[in-house]
C-alpha cells in the first residue's frame, strides 16, 4: 500500500541522545505525529493515557495483537508492549508523518511490513562519550551502565541496515541533519504521487498515484 505520509524510524543506543533529539525535533516540527506505544502496564503517577502510553487491559491488547493489529509487539517484565498498525497506517493514509522512537528489533520488523519506512541511526561520537553520558544521567548504576555499553556493541553492528546515520555530536548538528531527512522524506516520488494525485495526473494524462 502506498501512504502520502512517512513513518520515519529512530534508533539509537541507550545514551546517544535519541529521546532528546525526537523531542526537539517534534517541538519544532508541529506536523510531526509521535507513535505512541500500547501497553498493559499500570500508568505511573504522572502520566496521561494517550500521552506516554496508550494503556490496554490484558484482554484488550490480546485481542488487539491476535486481530493483527500490532506493527510489533513484546513482552517485558510480564507486561505488554506494542505499536498499532491502524493508527499508523490511518496517519500515514491521511498525510501525516510520524515518527517512532524504536530500537533496531522493532525498525527491521517494521520495514519488512512497511518497506516505505525510513530508518535513522542515531550514533555518538565514541563509544566513551556513550559512557560518559550514561554516568552524567545519574539513573544507572555502574553495573547497569556497563551493561547499557555492552548492549551498544551488540546494537551498532546494525548500522548498515538504517537508511540514515546521524552522529550526536554537536546537538544542533545533529537536529539539523535529523530535519533534512524529513524534509528529503516528504519529497520522495512516491509520497509526492501520492499526495498530488490529480496535479499529476493532469501533466502526464495517467493516474500515478497508486505507482
Amino acid at each position: 500500500m502506498i501512504y502520502s505520509g512517512s513513518m520515519l524510524l529512530v534508533v539509537a543506543p541507550s545514551g546517544a541522545g535519541k529521546s532528546s533529539l525526537v523531542n526537539a525535533l517534534l517541538k519544532n516540527d508541529p506536523t510531526l505525529q509521535l507513535s505512541i506505544s500500547c501497553t498493559t502496564r499500570a500508568p505511573r503517577p504522572g502520566e496521561e493515557n494517550g500521552r506516554e502510553y496508550n494503556f490496554l487491559t490484558r484482554e484488550e491488547f490480546i485481542a488487539r495483537r491476535d486481530e493483527g493489529d500490532f506493527l510489533e509487539w513484546a513482552e517485558v517484565h510480564g507486561n505488554f508492549y506494542g505499536t498499532s498498525r491502524s493508527w499508523l497506517e490511518g496517519q500515514m493514509t491521511h498525510g501525516k508523518d510520524v515518527i517512532l522512537d524504536i530500537d533496531w528489533q522493532g525498525a527491521r520488523h517494521i520495514q519488512r511490513l512497511i518497506p516505505q519506512a525510513i530508518c535513522i541511526f542515531i550514533l555518538p561520537p565514541s563509544l566513551k562519550t556513550l559512557e560518559d553520558r550514561l554516568r552524567k544521567r545519574g539513573q544507572d548504576d555502574e553495573q547497569t551502565i556497563q551493561k547499557r555499553v555492552a548492549a551498544a556493541h551488540e546494537e551498532l553492528t546494525h548500522l548498515a541496515e538504517a537508511n540514515y546515520l546521524v552522529i550526536n555530536d554537536l546537538f544542533e548538528a545533529a537536529l539539523f541533519e535529523l530535519r533534512q531527512i524529513v524534509s528529503a522524506s516528504r519529497l520522495r516520488t512516491i509520497q509526492q504521487l501520492a499526495r498530488h494525485t490529480d496535479l499529476t495526473k493532469d501533466l502526464s494524462g495517467t493516474d500515478l498515484g497508486g505507482a
